[in-house]
């Protein structure tokens, strides 16, 4: 599971997620899965819905009820299995590379953090060693950062 041995012919593992319902019992969700062709994924578990489980085959395991531990189950299933089964509906595959998530999200928090100190003309007080920005500028890098970053994820490595 370490990705140093890969799964046997004909062989994947189905991904599991399990947060604990109001009565501390686990409550098993399938993410998707990964193959030797596919060996990781990244699924996005913050829109789960908690208490919707699905089938699973952890069933007969001896779990500890706690109110607040998450677990992740790899079941290794034929790849016909694999292929029938449904993840549950929020857990997609993130179709985004990690690198462009990032990015992503520091556009926005620099954009949201720059905004959080603009004051109009009126509300300046003159500062002779300190510059001011205009907030139109840094709109205007922020969009044209984020409009470049959607037609080329790798543009900035020109």
């Amino acid at each position: 599971m370490l990705g140093t041995v890969p799964f046997p012919e004909g062989m994947g593992g189905s991904v599991y997620f399990s947060y604990p319902d109001s009565n501390g019992m686990p409550v098993w969700q399938l993410l998707g899965f990964v193959t030797n062709g596919k060996p990781s994924a990244i699924f996005k578990i913050s829109g789960l819905k908690s208490g919707e489980g699905s089938q699973h085959p952890f069933g007969a395991m001896n779990i500890v009820r706690n109110p607040s531990v998450a677990h992740i189950g790899i079941s290794v299933e034929l790849l016909d299995s694999l292929a029938q089964q449904t993840p549950v509906g929020n857990a997609a595959v993130s179709s985004v590379d990690s690198f462009t998530q990032f990015t992503q999200k520091m556009l926005d928090n620099f954009y949201n953090f720059a905004s959080s100190f603009a004051v109009s003309q009126a509300q300046m007080t003159p500062s002779p060693s300190e510059m001011f920005i205009p907030a139109n500028v840094v709109l205007k890098w922020y969009e044209n950062f984020q409009r470049r970053l959607a037609q080329n994820p790798l543009f900035w490595k020109t």
